[in-house]
């Protein structure tokens, strides 16, 4: 369904947050992040693209993060860790996410076990925690992994 967020769905409703819905809200945050793939896509129209990120501007919100292209989930997982490591130490969600891409960009595939072992050890879900210990390991090079993400 283009311009929707899949939520579960209830008795009441089908689950879909729609751009129809977000306007009629009145949204009160600073920021919202929708890391998912293509989150930031929309229909082109002479008013420019129509989609999730113009409906949450005119709900309220004043900073959107949102992904243009299809993302590798491995490294946006981490991504998102980090840009969210950032902001608690108060940095402004345009620098954070430049300094988490960044990060990503420059840290080697052992670098990111290290990372991933001391920072999402907190996983509640321990085959979670398997799973991507073994995508890591078999991730053969790292590096195209994470410009996959960022270059695509």
């Amino acid at each position: 369904m283009p311009g929707a967020i899949a939520l579960s769905p209830s008795a009441s409703d089908n689950g879909f947050l729609t751009t129809e819905d977000i306007l009629k809200l009145k949204l009160q945050a600073d920021l919202v992040v929708l890391s998912a793939c293509r989150s930031g896509q929309g229909d082109i129209t002479g008013d420019g693209v129509v989609g999730l990120s113009r409906s949450l501007t005119a709900a309220g919100i004043s900073s959107i993060v949102v992904s243009l292209w299809a993302v590798n989930d491995l490294s946006t997982a981490f991504l998102m860790v980090k840009f969210y490591q950032m902001l608690l130490q108060g940095l402004s969600p345009a620098v954070a996410l430049n300094k988490a891409q960044r990060w990503l960009l420059n840290s080697t595939q052992q670098e990111l076990m290290n990372w991933f072992k001391e920072n999402l050890i907190v996983l509640c879900l321990p085959t979670l925690r398997i799973h991507i210990q073994r995508l890591l390991k078999s991730q053969s090079d790292m590096k195209t992994m994470v410009l996959q993400y960022l270059l695509c």
